[in-house]
């Protein structure tokens, strides 16, 4: 069961679902699939539950295991629905994956005391694995509730797990023209704020096969995917990258491509392997202050910045930088300073995002060391910290819906983009965007 956030043009079956699905079926596992959008009017938690029931119809309850993908945004979701389950009967396992389980420490069995297995981890092996038996087998990654947890992450063999867009789990027959898409896993990074990683190490990077994402390609193609956003972490590292941009100009692909890239590892080959193709280059800057950098351990080299944007721009390249407020050791000037960076140096698009501490990452343990505090929202932001105050914060945040609006034709520097936000009579001192 997947308990989604997506966007309208989004596939009905989201791509980590689907891969965990393609692979029960093709190891022969009897499967019942369904994906709800938690974000959509109309999201029914009863319905889901109902869903799960009547698709046990026919079976012993104790038989059939029920799995769900948790996230920051369905988790008060999950839980009401695992106590749900068990009201009405349901007997069977209940198997946790997802962030919010993978990068969990110890006390799994407390935060969802209705589970009964947990995996950490890729799932598709260890869905399978538990799949084929009704035992409680030991697999790396997976932990079962009373017994010690290891705290181990569960790997997938790339080389060998099934496609969900050639397997058919994600359909394109019927004209689905964006499409989300992998060709490696893993970061060489270890950003304190970011879920891609293992504890306490840089999450090794691993590729897909080639032959596979060569087969899929064609598949887009033949099927008039026009849009695709690759998740890797980090697009633009090495021949493997290279390969996949020179299979899309060898089949002549005329859609979009977008992907996450790192001005560090930027260079005139890669520029040359997006030549010919309709690529959207993501740049995660996040701040240009050192000291901001080093708190959440990423690091800028600015003069390789400006160097990228300006080959960027040379090239006409589209291209976007995304931004992070509410950091620690972050101030509003601070966050303007890098705002005002970004549009004299003439990004096209700037994206400002607020900060999240998500489950089991070095910045949310570390959270008392800056005295960052959370927002009482269903997916929470950081909105106070040791170097700004709420009225502050929400003058970035109205930073930030200003550049959202002003999206292709931003000012061309801070100043000017502040002329878009005006003071809010509703609240002394609160910023909000111009109309």
């Amino acid at each position: 069961m997947s308990i989604d956030w997506t966007r309208d043009k989004d596939p009905r079956v989201p791509l980590g679902h689907a891969s965990i699905v393609a692979a029960l079926k093709k190891a022969g596992v009897d499967v019942r699939a369904s994906s709800f959008a938690i974000n959509l009017v109309g999201f029914d938690e009863e319905r889901i539950l109902r869903n799960i029931l009547d698709s046990a119809q026919g079976h012993k309850l104790e038989q059939v295991d029920v799995g769900l993908g948790v996230y920051v945004w369905n988790d008060p979701v999950v839980k009401r629905l695992l106590v749900a389950l068990r009201r009405n009967g349901f007997r069977g396992r209940i198997i946790l994956g997802g962030p919010q389980i993978s990068y969990a420490g110890a006390g799994l069995e407390e935060l969802y005391p209705e589970a009964d297995v947990f995996i950490r981890g890729y799932g598709e092996e260890a869905m399978v694995a538990l799949a084929s038996s009704a035992e409680r087998i030991r697999f790396v990654g997976v932990h079962w509730a009373g017994q010690v947890d290891s705290g181990l992450q569960a790997q997938a063999r790339l080389e060998t797990l099934a496609s969900p867009f050639l397997d058919n789990v994600i359909d394109l027959s019927g004209g689905q023209r964006f499409i989300r898409w992998e060709t490696q896993r893993g970061c060489p990074f270890r950003c304190s704020f970011c879920q891609h990683r293992e504890a306490g190490s840089r999450l090794r990077r691993r590729d897909i096969p080639l032959a596979r994402l060569e087969r899929e390609s064609e598949l887009f193609v033949q099927s008039g995917v026009d849009d695709i956003a690759v998740l890797d972490p980090l697009f633009n590292l090495g021949d493997h990258a290279l390969a996949v941009l020179r299979t899309f100009r060898r089949l002549a692909y005329r859609g979009r491509l977008s992907v996450q890239c790192h001005f560090s590892t930027l260079d005139e080959e890669f520029l040359d392997a997006c030549e010919g193709l309709d690529v959207r280059l993501e740049f995660g800057l996040q701040t240009i202050h050192e000291r901001e950098a080093r708190a959440v351990e990423r690091v800028n080299h600015l003069g390789k910045v400006t160097e990228g944007i300006r080959k960027l721009l040379e090239r006409r390249k589209t291209f976007e930088v995304s931004i992070i407020f509410g950091l620690p050791e972050q101030t509003l000037d601070s966050f303007r300073a890098t705002v005002d960076f970004c549009l004299r140096q003439r990004v096209p698009v700037l994206k400002a995002f607020p900060l999240m501490l998500l489950r089991g990452t070095a910045l949310e343990r570390e959270r008392a060391r800056w005295g960052l505090e959370e927002s009482r929202e269903p997916i929470p932001s950081v909105i106070r910290s040791h170097t700004f105050d709420e009225r502050e914060w929400r003058q970035m945040e109205a930073l930030a819906e200003a550049l959202r609006r002003t999206e292709g034709a931003h000012p061309d520097c801070v100043e000017a983009l502040e002329a878009c936000v005006v003071p809010s009579p509703d609240t002394a001192g609160w910023w909000s965007p111009a109309s």
